[in-house]
């Protein structure tokens, strides 16, 4: 869907046996140190995100983009986490800035949108 360099899609949490994302994302920061990383995150999942494992702890490891997914974005806006961290919003026109910021840190994105799941693509590639 995307073709930039800057981003690479891996398999990293199934070599590493994780499944939460907060162990993943200790994990990535851990084993290249250096690297600044930006978690991407539909606002589908912002809107629950407060009940996420260690939900925080994710927020503070790595900036976050939230991408406008259909039918989520004002119910993300108003979100428990989204009020939560809304300290730490950076507005849209300065949404670049967050590759350098510190977490937490975070950007709403209103992209051209897809009704496209991560989890359909995931059992696509496994086909």
């Amino acid at each position: 869907m995307i073709r930039d360099p800057r981003i690479v899609v891996t398999d990293i949490e199934s070599r590493l046996g994780l499944r939460k994302t907060a162990d993943t994302l200790q994990a990535v920061v851990a084993l290249y140190p250096g690297t600044r990383f930006v978690w991407l995150m539909g606002s589908d999942n912002l809107v629950q995100f407060h009940h996420w494992d260690r939900w925080r702890q994710i927020a503070e490891t790595v900036p976050m983009a939230v991408m406008a997914r259909p039918g989520s974005r004002l119910a993300a806006r108003r979100s428990v986490a989204a009020q939560v961290l809304r300290p730490f919003q950076f507005p849209e026109y300065r949404a670049a800035l967050i590759t350098q910021a510190s977490a937490p840190a975070w950007a709403f994105l209103n992209l051209p949108m897809s009704g496209l799941s991560s989890t359909a693509l995931r059992q696509k590639g496994a086909a």
